[in-house]
């Protein structure tokens, strides 16, 4: 027994040493979101919380509102090392993993619980295993970013079905399951960086756009449009992700401290959106926006599953849907 016993006290200690010299980590992470967004504020969680788990350890360096890179050029320079950690999403990387675009499709999820069921469980560590393996890139959560809704100029009047959308320029990340996706909502897709929405929507270069009803506010994009309509079409969420390479470099204890801080930052962002959400219509009201509560959602849905179906079967003939019957089973 007092053999077992200094066996152990010296594991310990080595462990302890170990740990002790491990050399320094930091991370850089950038985002083209701004400060006002959960998403920006969980960044600053994930900073607090992964150092003060490591000791100091590991520290992170942090940049908001594209001031290192644009929404698609910080996609690039993860995967080249440039940078440790982007929000990246099934539509970012549909296009070099072809079946996530059904995530990133109009109403494929129906809630919140349904979608982080999905990529926070079991089914979403095949999938960023996969991302990890074919990519060099790895997601490490998803995080609620809201329930995407259109947001219209006072130009495009008031809209309650998919056919008021023909020749609607509706802004859209440069990205093909995004310009599916306006399709797949009638509109007219425009692709533009995040970064010029603003005055796109100010000037009539775009006649709208479509986020989480956060975002439109944070952005303040209420104060250049007319209309919001709750269409409810996208589940949104973005995947903070590492550099595959950077991620193999750490240490286990590293790695645990990363992901701990990261559930961390999740479970901020989320909570964070969903009480925002509950708040917001009275806000947007109040600054004068005309508020659609109820469109008629079925017309959208079966509008967008017409389009997938006929119209981008270049997108949906890759879905894989033996996966798309699990995910619908989590409702």
């Amino acid at each position: 027994m007092k053999r077992f016993v200094i066996f152990a006290l010296v594991a310990a200690v080595m462990v302890a040493g170990a740990t002790a010299q491990a050399k320094p980590v930091k991370l850089v992470w950038t985002s083209v979101s701004v400060p006002g967004d959960a998403h920006t504020q969980a960044m600053m969680v994930f900073k607090v919380e992964v150092e003060k788990l490591s000791g100091g350890q590991i520290t992170v360096d942090l940049y908001d509102s594209g001031q290192l890179f644009t929404q698609q050029a910080e996609q690039d320079a993860v995967r080249q090392g440039k940078v440790d950690i982007v929000y990246a999403g099934d539509a970012w990387l549909a296009p070099t993993v072809p079946y996530l675009s059904m995530f990133g499709a109009a109403y494929t999820f129906s809630s919140y619980d349904q979608m982080t069921k999905t990529f926070n469980g079991p089914i979403g560590k095949k999938i960023f295993e996969d991302v990890a393996k074919s990519q060099g890139i790895r997601p490490l959560a998803a995080f609620y970013q809201g329930v995407r809704q259109l947001n219209l100029t006072e130009k495009v009047g008031e809209v309650t079905k998919p056919e008021q959308m023909k020749n609607v320029k509706l802004r859209v990340p440069n990205s093909p399951v995004w310009i599916a996706m306006g399709k797949a909502l009638g509109a007219n897709p425009t692709p533009m960086a995040f970064g010029e929405v603003y005055m796109g929507l100010k000037t009539g270069a775009i006649d709208g756009q479509d986020n989480p009803l956060p975002t439109d506010k944070s952005a303040k994009f209420y104060e250049v449009t007319k209309y919001i309509v709750l269409t409810n079409h996208v589940i949104g969420s973005v995947w903070p992700t590492i550099n595959e390479k950077k991620w193999q470099s750490l240490s286990s204890q590293q790695k645990k401290w990363v992901q701990t801080a990261m559930d961390s930052a999740r479970r901020f962002c989320d909570t964070s959106n969903l009480e925002n959400e509950k708040t917001l219509i009275a806000f947007f009201k109040a600054n004068g926006i005309t508020v659609i509560e109820n469109p008629d959602r079925k017309a959208f849905a079966a509008y967008a599953k017409a389009f997938y179906i006929n119209e981008a079967k270049e997108l949906s003939s890759s879905w894989d849907l033996k996966l798309y019957d699990e995910v619908q089973k989590l409702k």
